[in-house]
C-alpha cells in the first residue's frame, strides 16, 4: 500500500462535476475520507447500468486507499418510495416499491427486504467492497422531518395542505452542479409549465414531504401532518448523519446530476448554512447493443441475467475497466464474452507465476499515475497486461499483480490465497445435478454430452464419490 507521502509524490485527481474540471483531491480531514453514494431504490433486481456505477464507486474507494487513505464508505437503501399513489383512471404512476408489493400480495416491508438481500448478493458477486453503513430511508425519516422544520424555521420551504415544499428561488445558488440556474429554467418553464402538485407556488419546486392518501401503505406521522418523505431529502438526511454536514466525496450516475443531487445540493446547503460535498463524482450511461436500456424493449440485464448466459459477475467487472467511466458504455454479449475470456486468461498466466517477492517498480509507478489520473482504468488495464507479457521474472510479475489486484478486485489470485470459493452460475449448476441423476440411473452416454455441454460454458465436471467436483477451466 503507498503511504499519504507517496500519494504527495503523485496526487490523485478528480473530474468534480460541481467545478467541471479535473482537480487535485484534497480531503477535508486526512488520512481520513468521506464517500456517499446514492444506492438502489429496491423494488425490483437492480441491472447492470446500476452496477456500472456502483463499481465506479467501489474502485474509487479502492484506488483512495491505494493511496493510503481511510475511507468511510455509505451505501443507503431507498426502500421507501417518493411517487404518489394516484387512482388508475388518471393513468398516473403508482409508487414502484407499493405496486410491486400490492400484484405480489406482499407488504412494502417484504419487498423492500427481498431485493435488498438480492443487491447485497450481487454486490459481493462483484466483489464490490462492503460499505460501512447501509442506511435506509425508512430509518431515518426522523432525521428528514428534523431537516424539514429547519428549513421551514428559515423561510426556504413552505407548507401547503400537509404537503412541504422546498422553495427554490430562495436559493440563490441553485443549478451550480447542473447548469440548471433559475433564470435558465425560467426560460424553459414560460413556454410549458407542467406540475402535478398544482398547489405549488412555482412550477420549480420539490417536494420535502408529500401528504398521504387515507390507503396509502407507507406513511408516517410529522409535525405536517401524516405523509412520507420527498425523494431527494432522503439522501440528504442520511448523508450528512454519517458524514457530517460537509464531506468528501458524493457519487452516482450522471442521470442523477438533475434534478437529485441538485435538490440535495440545496436543501442541505439551505439547512446547515455549510457548504455540502466537495467533490461531486459521476459515471455515464450504460447502453445495450447501442440502445438505451428499456423494459419495453427487453434489454435490461441484471447479474443473474450474466450467470445464466454462463457468464462470471467478474467478467462485467473487467468490462467497466476498458472503458472511461466518464465515458457512455456499451454493453454486448460479445463484449463480454471477450472480457471473461480474457479475465480466464490473465487467470491462468497468473497461476504459473513464482511466489511473489520484489515487484517491479516502472510498472507500479506507471499503473499508480493512471489510476490517480481520473480512475484511468482503461490506461491501468493496458499497464496490466504490459507487465505480464513483460520480460521480468514471474515472481516480480505477481508481487506487483498482487498490489493491482487491490485495485482492480478481480480474484487474480484465489487459488493461491483462497480469497472466494468459485460461483458456479445457475444454469451450470442445473446441468451438473441434470449430470448427476443420469449417472445415477446409469444413463451415461446423455451424462457424457451434458459434461461436453458444462465444458462448453468454461467448466470442468470432474465425478468426486459421491458428487461432482466444479473448477473453472
Amino acid at each position: 500500500m503507498k503511504t499519504i507521502r507517496e500519494w504527495r509524490d503523485n496526487m490523485l485527481r478528480l473530474y468534480n462535476t460541481l467545478t467541471r474540471t479535473i482537480e487535485d483531491f484534497k480531503p477535508i480531514n486526512p488520512p481520513n475520507v468521506g464517500i456517499y453514494t446514492c444506492g438502489p431504490t429496491v423494488y425490483r433486481e437492480v441491472h447492470i447500468g446500476n452496477f456500472r456505477t456502483y463499481l465506479m464507486a467501489d474502485y474509487l474507494r479502492r484506488t483512495l486507499e491505494y493511496n493510503g487513505f481511510e475511507v468511510t464508505h455509505i451505501r443507503n437503501i431507498t426502500d421507501v418510495g417518493h411517487m404518489r399513489r394516484l387512482d388508475q383512471e388518471n393513468r398516473e404512476a403508482i409508487d414502484p416499491v407499493i405496486e410491486e408489493a400490492l400484484k405480489v400480495g406482499k407488504t412494502p416491508q417484504d419487498i423492500a427486504k427481498h431485493y435488498t438481500d438480492l443487491y447485497l448478493k450481487d454486490e459481493e458477486k462483484l466483489n464490490i467492497k462492503k460499505a460501512a453503513k447501509y442506511p435506509k430511508a425508512s430509518e431515518h425519516v426522523k432525521e428528514m422531518i428534523g431537516i424539514i422544520k429547519i428549513l421551514l424555521k428559515k423561510g426556504l420551504a413552505y407548507e401547503t395542505d400537509g404537503t412541504v415544499y422546498f422553495d427554490v428561488k430562495k436559493f440563490k445558488d441553485y443549478g451550480k452542479l447542473s447548469g440548471n440556474t433559475l433564470e435558465r429554467m425560467d426560460k424553459l418553464l414560460k413556454a410549458v409549465r407542467i406540475s402535478v402538485e398544482t398547489d405549488k407556488k412555482d412550477s420549480v419546486d420539490f417536494a420535502l414531504w408529500k401528504k398521504a392518501e387515507s390507503d396509502r401503505l407507507m406513511k408516517w406521522d410529522s409535525p405536517f401532518g401524516v405523509g412520507f418523505p420527498g425523494w431527494h431529502i432522503e439522501c440528504s438526511a442520511m448523508s450528512i448523519k454519517y458524514l457530517g454536514d460537509t464531506f468528501d466525496i458524493h457519487t452516482g450516475g450522471e442521470d442523477l446530476i438533475f434534478p437529485h443531487h441538485e435538490d440535495e445540493i440545496a436543501q442541505s446547503e439551505g439547512a446547515s448554512g455549510q457548504h455540502f460535498v466537495n467533490y461531486w463524482l459521476h459515471g455515464g450511461y450504460l447502453l445495450v447493443d447501442s440502445e438505451k436500456m428499456s423494459r419495453s424493449k427487453g434489454n435490461v440485464y441484471t447479474i443473474s441475467d450474466l450467470e445464466n448466459k454462463g457468464y462470471e459477475p467478474l467478467a462485467f467487472r473487467y468490462l467497466t475497466f476498458m472503458t472511461h467511466y466518464r465515458t457512455k458504455m456499451n454493453f454486448t454479449y460479445h463484449a463480454l464474452h471477450g472480457a471473461q475470456t480474457a479475465l480466464n486468461r490473465l487467470r491462468a498466466d497468473v497461476k504459473n507465476f513464482d511466489k511473489p517477492k520484489i515487484g517491479c517498480a516502472e510498472f507500479e509507478q506507471r499503473f499508480l499515475k493512471a489510476i490517480n489520473n481520473d480512475l484511468n482504468m482503461p490506461e491501468a488495464l493496458g499497464i496490466v497486461w504490459e507487465l505480464v507479457r513483460s520480460d521480468y521474472p514471474s515472481s516480480a510479475k505477481a508481487e506487483s499483480l498482487l498490489k493491482f489486484d487491490n485495485v482492480l478486485g478481480l480474484d487474480l489470485f484465489q487459488s493461491q490465497v483462497g480469497s472466494r470459493k468459485l460461483q458456479v452460475p445457475q444454469n451450470v449448476m442445473e446441468m451438473v445435478r441434470e449430470r448427476e441423476e443420469l449417472r445415477r440411473q446409469k444413463r451415461y452416454h446423455l451424462a457424457d454430452q451434458l459434461r461436453n455441454k458444462i465444458k462448453k460454458m468454461g467448466y470442468n465436471a470432474i465425478d468426486k464419490g459421491k458428487g461432482t467436483e466444479i473448477k473453472k477451466i
